[in-house]
């Protein structure tokens, strides 16, 4: 028996992980405004830098939204570090609300 072709149609919801993954528009965006520092330390130096979702891609967070976004010090998995503080601790959450209505402030001036 001959193999059945799939159907070729495009998605009429995209899967969550395309929505909450960060653009590349977003990254530049982002790595422009942070100078290249991380926004809660300063610090200009680290093992690693990453981007990270304020409001957390599982609760809807975008990856198209430059007020969603921000750069940490990293890794998230390494206590010690911003990514890991705002990811894993209940002042970093606050840390990451406030930052979120900070970014959406400055995104609203720039209008």
């Amino acid at each position: 028996m001959p193999a059945v072709p799939k159907p070729n149609h495009k998605r009429s919801k995209p899967k969550r992980g395309n929505t909450s993954k960060i653009t590349n528009k977003v990254r530049d965006e982002v790595l422009q405004r942070s100078e290249g520092k991380c926004e809660r330390c300063g610090r200009t130096s680290a093992y690693a830098f990453e981007m990270a979702h304020l409001v957390q891609a599982s609760q809807g967070g975008s990856g198209d939204d430059p007020a969603n976004v921000a750069l940490l010090c990293g890794p998230s998995v390494n206590t010690g570090t911003c990514h890991n503080f705002a990811d894993y601790t209940a002042k970093g959450r606050e840390w990451r609300m406030n930052k979120r209505k900070e970014l959406i402030g400055y995104y609203e001036r720039q209008d």
